[in-house]
């Protein structure tokens, strides 16, 4: 008989209390129905949550030891928090899921059948977005095709990060050290294989959205930074540009002087010139300066995240024997060392 393949289902949660166990029901009913090929695992990663929803979670692994849960000591943000997931995901490919809802778990069916046919990244592709504003739903599609158009990969348009990712992906994220990650483009930008699912997203059915409109224009931000040195060099292009202008107007002045013509003072347009010329310096040295802040993140000597207490009743973590080269081995030796604490104590 062939062995079943192990999938793992990444859920990054935080303040959703009220949704881990209804996706757990439809998660489970859903790889039912393919029990007979696949194996599961569903991990949690907690952000640190202000609710109840460490306690329902830690209820529910008591219930299902295909649970595990990882909890962060304080909140890491989104990305950071689907990172840590994918990396200690133990299956030949790992599918990333919010606990929302949003996104049909059902689909999971569809992504491992493209799977099978070969793709190393599956992602859904957004259509229709229910209760939000056109507004909202405007400004998308405007910035996924900016930052198309900016990045120097070819990003999909209208996709989230609800998508399955195959080992060999798994494992180059390992290595990544970047503490402000933008995985969208940074899986888009791997290559492999690679395909698109549309879907309509659902509406949320219970909680609040944790993505202010403010959050979502770091996100874009972070999106344009992370694959694209254009506002860079439009810093650089727009300064000859000011730099020709200045040079040329000074050469018209002295030209003009010599033929004898007399110039008016001008306070009011030397201030406007002086204040124009302030402000774009501002905003060039602010492009450079997000630039050099990412540049300072990456190479402070933090941890990706940093882990809290970890629930695991299943089997033993075989395949969890830390890389001591890897950027990740500090966070596997602390899941190994409190899930040995947990072991030790009965738990």
């Amino acid at each position: 008989m062939t062995p079943r393949k192990l999938i793992s289902i990444c859920v990054p949660v935080y303040n959703e209390e009220d949704n881990v166990r209804p996706l757990h029901e439809r998660v489970r009913t859903v790889m039912s129905g393919l029990e007979q090929r696949y194996d599961y695992e569903i991990l949690f990663t907690d952000n640190r949550s202000e609710d109840r929803t460490f306690e329902r979670l830690a209820a529910l692994a008591l219930e299902d030891k295909r649970v595990r849960v990882i909890r962060f000591s304080r909140n890491f943000g989104f990305q950071r928090s689907i990172l840590a997931n994918y990396v200690h995901a133990r299956g030949v490919a790992a599918i990333q899921l919010d606990c929302d809802l949003q996104d049909p778990p059902e689909l999971i069916t569809e992504f491992l059948r493209r799977w099978e046919e070969g793709y190393s990244v599956v992602y859904g592709v957004r259509g229709n977005r229910p209760r939000e504003s056109r507004f909202l739903y405007g400004l998308r599609r405007i910035f996924y095709r900016l930052i198309d158009a900016l990045s120097e990969d070819t990003l999909p348009h209208d996709a989230g990060d609800f998508r399955l990712i195959d080992r060999r992906v798994i494992e180059e994220l390992r290595h990544v050290r970047d503490q402000q990650p933008y995985l969208r483009g940074l899986i888009a930008a791997m290559g492999f294989r690679q395909i698109g699912i549309p879907y309509n997203r659902a509406p949320r059915a219970r909680g609040r959205s944790k993505f202010s409109f403010l959050r979502l224009l770091g996100l874009a931000l972070d999106g344009i930074l992370h694959h694209s040195t254009v506002p860079l060099r439009l810093a650089t292009a727009v300064g000859f540009v000011m730099c020709g202008i200045a040079f040329f107007g000074a050469l018209y002045f002295l030209v003009a002087r010599s033929f004898g013509a007399d110039w008016p003072e001008g306070w009011a347009s030397l201030s406007v010139l002086v204040l124009f010329s302030i402000g774009l310096n501002a905003l060039l040295l602010g492009i450079i300066g997000e630039y050099i802040g990412r540049i300072f993140k990456n190479v402070k000597p933090m941890p990706l995240v940093i882990i809290d207490d970890v629930i695991d009743h299943g089997q033993d973590r075989g395949a969890m024997n830390p890389d001591p080269t890897s950027p990740t081995a500090e966070i596997d030796a602390k899941v190994m060392r409190l899930d040995s604490q947990q072991k030790a104590s009965g738990g």
